[in-house]
């Protein structure tokens, strides 16, 4: 899919800018063109994983009505030296003809979400009668429970995935602050947060939206402070090892006592070894169901590292709310998300 590039819509969009956002026909015309105006004919002939280009996907959203519900998306890779704390960029924007409501599964990133002003209502799925928090720019930290996320009709904005270590240099805040819930951007950046938007939704090109982030992690990467030694390698070592290596065998190879461990790693990744272990096993084995839908329950959980399909079941139970049938059910198109109950 070539899209040209249209200054008057570039115009627009700005204009669009300065008024508040809601769902109607306004609404909906400004989320096709924060997609659409800039967008370069090369967003639809690579990916992030090839010469750095982009990777353009449009896609039904809940109700599949082409004409009226849809999702898309502008992806782009790091810089290179930013690889090792930033996982990914996303441009996103959906129309939906109703209010859109998806569950988000735990993950080992901390997201980044930066939107000028179209709200997010977020939502612990374990309380889903109690009252939501609106946000448009916020930082997300690592959590053990779903969340749910629901608009009026109309999002958009660009999402950042962080690693822990990585979102600990980048906010300079103890991740545990985070852990299990949401902090405004304005929180934690104060002004900068506000300027940091203002500029990635006046930039002419994705290309430039992209690379003033890359920009903005880069200035602040460099002047944190390195992680402890045995966080940053405890960390690697689970990641490797998608949670399956124990505690105990954490603390025997690095010749520290659990508690040490258990006190610097909550600081830096957010949640204790144990904890963050399980996220990373349940994230694998979410995303083993996701790219092969019809493999075998029984080897699923046991590539993962389940003791047993009890326990496989209690994790998707208390992570995704459902069971993994359940689970494979609910996803929505393209990977954007999973449908509540």
């Amino acid at each position: 899919m070539a899209l040209s590039h249209k200054p008057a819509l570039d115009a627009c969009l700005k204009r669009a800018l300065a008024r508040p956002l809601r769902s109607g026909p306004r609404a909906e015309q400004f989320a096709c063109l924060w997609l659409r105006a800039t967008s370069r004919p090369e967003a639809a002939e690579s990916t992030p994983e090839r010469r750095g280009g982009y990777c353009l996907a449009m896609a039904p959203a809940s109700r599949h009505d082409l004409e009226r519900d849809w999702t898309g998306t502008v992806a782009r890779a790091p810089h290179p030296k930013l690889r090792a704390h930033v996982r990914g960029y996303w441009g996103y924007g959906e129309q939906t003809v109703a209010p859109m409501r998806r569950r988000e599964l735990p993950s080992p990133d901390v997201v980044l979400i930066l939107s000028s002003n179209a709200e997010l209502r977020l939502l612990d799925a374990r309380e889903p009668t109690g009252a939501p928090t609106g946000h448009t720019s916020f930082v997300a930290g690592l959590t053990e429970a779903s969340v749910l996320t629901e608009h009026d009709g109309v999002s958009h904005g660009l999402q950042v995935n962080l690693t822990p270590l990585g979102a600990r240099a980048v906010f300079g805040m103890p991740m545990h602050l985070i852990s299990n819930g949401v902090v405004a951007l304005e929180d934690v950046w104060g002004r900068a947060a506000g300027e940091l938007v203002e500029r990635l939704y006046e930039a002419s090109s994705w290309a430039a939206r992209f690379d003033i982030l890359d920009a903005a992690i880069a200035d602040r990467i460099t002047r944190a402070e390195a992680p402890p030694p045995a966080v940053a390698w405890a960390w690697t070592r689970l990641v490797a090892t998608h949670g399956r290596i124990a505690v105990a065998r954490l603390t025997e190879e690095l010749g520290c006592s659990r508690k040490y461990l258990a006190t610097h790693f909550r600081e830096q990744i957010g949640l204790p070894p144990k904890p963050a272990a399980r996220v990373l096993r349940f994230h694998r084995a979410a995303g083993l169901l996701r790219r092969e839908p019809r493999a075998e329950l029984e080897r699923v959980a046991m590539d993962c590292g389940y003791y047993d399909q009890p326990h496989f079941n209690r994790d998707f139970r208390e992570f995704a709310g459902s069971t993994p049938g359940e689970f494979l059910a609910r996803l929505l198109p393209s990977e954007t998300g999973v449908a509540p109950e």
